[in-house]
């Protein structure tokens, strides 16, 4: 879900609306449907296909469950991680765009950075088979690269967030680690990660229905929103995969099995 980077100083004592409103104004990746949408504000109806839209496959106007998406606004486009057709795209926000342009492809791995022009990219984290040691990931699902360049990854089957420093051979458990489970200090199938300005670290704990707040240094977390139950309440989750803020603060929320974004407004 997330569109384009916003570094956020959010206070350390900040609290939101425990009931969300469904969102529109942003681009989501819609996985299943093999396409980009854009929902403009105020509209909650009717979505915009703005890139693929044609189908499953890998011609240049078509994706294959495409899991991101960002805005680069240098260049007015859409930078899309192409997952199954293992690329990454990008399509021009132009009004007449019809397909997009590979700007990596053959990508087959997690954990790599990749400069343009690049074919093979630079190991950034795991790369020493799947396990629980420091060196290791185990299905990593989400990541997040901070302004010195240390790699946060949402290390799925291991239940934590594994902060890797710029040129670590091994990574820091900054979230979890400490087996699936609801506890304030663990994560259950952690997914979307996001870092503000004070190196505050925000989770969705997807199987705990819930999204998470730990702070540098924490043993355990803080439950900002959700933690109810799965549902399709306005306080509930059905499965959170993704999170952002905008830079008033407001958290929005991927609610992946209610089929909507949610946005949760800070107090």
């Amino acid at each position: 879900m997330p569109t384009d980077i916003v570094r956020v100083n959010i206070p350390a004592n900040a609290k939101w609306s425990q009931n969300g409103v469904t969102f529109a104004g942003v681009v989501i990746a819609d996985r299943h449907n093999h396409r980009i949408i854009q929902w403009k504000n105020g509209d909650t109806t009717n979505g915009q296909v703005v890139a693929g839209g044609n189908g499953q496959g890998n011609e240049l106007n078509q994706l294959n469950l495409p899991t991101d998406v960002l805005i680069d606004k240098e260049t007015d486009s859409l930078i899309i991680c192409d997952q199954w057709n293992r690329r990454v795209a990008r399509w021009s926000r132009r009004s007449g765009t019809t397909q997009g342009e590979i700007l990596i492809d053959n990508i087959d791995g997690w954990g790599r950075r990749y400069q343009l022009g690049e074919k093979n990219g630079t190991l950034v984290a795991g790369g020493n088979g799947s396990g629980d040691g420091l060196n290791q990931l185990d299905l990593p699902h989400y990541l997040f690269v901070d302004r010195d360049h240390s790699v946060y990854v949402s290390d799925y089957w291991n239940h934590r967030v594994m902060k890797w420093n710029k040129g670590a051979k091994e990574g820091i458990v900054v979230a979890g680690g400490q087996g699936g489970g609801s506890s304030l200090t663990q994560l259950n199938y952690p997914q979307g990660i996001f870092v503000d300005t004070l190196g505050t670290l925000y989770v969705a704990d997807s199987s705990n229905q819930r999204v998470m707040r730990w702070t540098q240094g924490a043993k355990q977390g803080t439950v900002i929103v959700g933690g109810n139950n799965a549902g399709a309440g306005a306080n509930q989750f059905d499965v959170p995969i993704g999170l952002s803020f905008d830079r008033h603060g407001d958290l929005h929320v991927v609610d992946n099995s209610n089929h909507r974004v949610q946005r949760f407004s800070i107090e």
